[in-house]
């Protein structure tokens, strides 16, 4: 493994250690419990950046996301498209993404883990430059791609961690 998919994968690492923290003995009611109004909570905080990452790191290797490829899509079972992300979500669909357990949240969080670590095992130094995604101006490359997925999913268990705080007490073990 090249040193730079190295550090993604200790970044993505991170995040999966977090979130198992995050996750840790809540039940549905703190999952879906929010903050303020419009608030997200902490399921769906973690279920935005768990299919984040399964979207964008199964499309940079061509590859089905583990959402469907594993059957999570039905195993949760939301009132959502299956492709749905997350991105634009309004308060009534944030609400929607609720009714699974906090142990079902974190196998698909870890499956997809393992299927990031994976794939950025077979790549390249040279593989981070070529062009991903030609829709934005410059033109986006694998590195900047997968540095955006680490950067998200950071931001959002670091929110979900906040969350938590907030109804709980909890602090992160490294806090």
């Amino acid at each position: 493994m090249t040193p730079a998919a190295a550090l993604l994968v200790d970044a993505l690492g991170r995040v999966a250690e977090d979130v198992a923290g995050v996750l840790d003995g809540l039940d549905e009611t703190h999952l879906s419990a929010r903050v303020g109004t419009g608030a997200n909570p902490i399921g769906w905080l973690v279920w935005h950046l768990t299919r984040v990452q399964d979207d964008h790191v199964a499309g940079v290797a061509g590859s089905e996301q583990v959402w469907s490829a594993e059957g999570y899509v039905g195993r949760f079972g939301l009132p959502l498209d299956a492709a749905d992300l997350g991105y634009g979500h309004t308060s009534e669909q944030v609400a929607a993404v609720r009714g699974f357990s906090a142990e079902l949240l974190r196998e698909y969080h870890d499956a997809t883990y393992r299927r990031s670590a994976a794939y950025l095992g077979t790549i390249s130094d040279a593989d981070l430059g070529r062009v991903v995604d030609e829709r934005w101006d410059p033109p986006v490359t694998l590195g900047v791609r997968l540095v955006s997925v680490a950067n998200d999913c950071a931001q959002h268990v670091g929110q979900a961690a906040y969350v938590r705080g907030l109804l709980t007490g909890w602090r992160p073990a490294s806090g």
